[in-house]
């Protein structure tokens, strides 16, 4: 009986949790179960760590005549920002895509950052 009611609750929360809500506990667990620092825990400026998540937005900055391309990655905990400096596209990188991406956290206007970041586009599903 214990192992029904186990069932039953969590099909119940399933049915009745906000969508968005779910979405982030599925990229939470898809990031742990790939080794991946979850973007929260990343604390330290200069700290060498490998993400994993969604594109939630993509855009082209041209800062001081220097174009960027701006990417924020949303791993079911927090955000990242991956910024590829002297780029205005790449093919792949486009909102809703899933990637890993490995490289030193900094921090700029108190949002964490990582800069020219080594990625891995994943399948999509």
């Amino acid at each position: 009986m214990g192992k029904n009611a186990g069932f039953m609750s969590r099909m119940v929360r399933r049915l009745t949790s906000d969508v968005s809500d779910l979405d982030a506990e599925d990229l939470t667990a898809e990031s742990a179960r790939s080794g991946c620092t979850r973007a929260s825990d990343c604390t330290g400026t200069g700290e060498a760590i490998t993400v994993k998540g969604r594109l939630r937005s993509v855009e082209i900055c041209p800062r001081d005549s220097v174009a960027t391309l701006e990417a924020e990655l949303f791993d079911g905990t927090d955000g990242v920002t991956l910024v590829w400096m002297g780029r205005r596209r790449i093919p792949g990188i486009e909102p809703g895509r899933t990637l890993q991406a490995s490289g030193r956290v900094a921090v700029r206007d108190g949002r964490k950052v990582i800069y020219n970041p080594y990625y891995e586009l994943q399948r999509a599903p």
